[in-house]
C-alpha cells in the first residue's frame, strides 16, 4: 500500500471513529493531529496512525496495545497478533456498534 494511501484511509478511518463512538456511547472521543483519544469508564484508548508500518496503533486500558493492518480482501483492519478486529474489539470495550 502506497504512503498517501494509507495516510488517506488512516485519517479516514480515526475520523468515523470520533464521530461513531462520540455519537453511540458515553465516551468523550477527541481526534486531534492523528491521534483519536477517547476517555470512557474504564480508562482512555488512543488509537493513532503509524505511517512506517501502515499500521494502526491502539493503547487500551482493557486489552493493551495492539497493531492492526488492513487486510485488503477484508476490508477490516485486522489484529497482527489474530485477536478480533479493531471495530470489533473497540465495539465491544465501548458498548457501542461501530461498523
Amino acid at each position: 500500500m502506497s504512503h498517501s494511501t494509507f495516510e488517506s484511509l488512516a485519517d479516514d478511518l480515526l475520523a468515523a471513529l470520533e464521530e461513531g463512538i462520540g455519537a453511540g456511547s458515553d465516551a468523550d472521543a477527541e481526534l486531534q493531529g492523528g491521534i483519536l483519544t477517547v476517555d470512557g469508564k474504564a480508562g482512555t484508548w488512543v488509537v493513532n496512525k503509524h505511517a512506517p508500518t501502515s499500521q494502526i496503533w491502539l493503547s487500551s486500558p482493557i486489552s493493551g496495545a495492539r497493531h492492526y493492518a488492513l487486510d485488503a480482501a477484508s476490508g477490516l483492519w485486522t489484529d497482527t497478533r489474530g485477536g478480533p478486529d479493531l471495530l470489533t474489539l473497540l465495539s465491544q470495550e465501548l458498548g457501542v456498534a461501530l461498523s
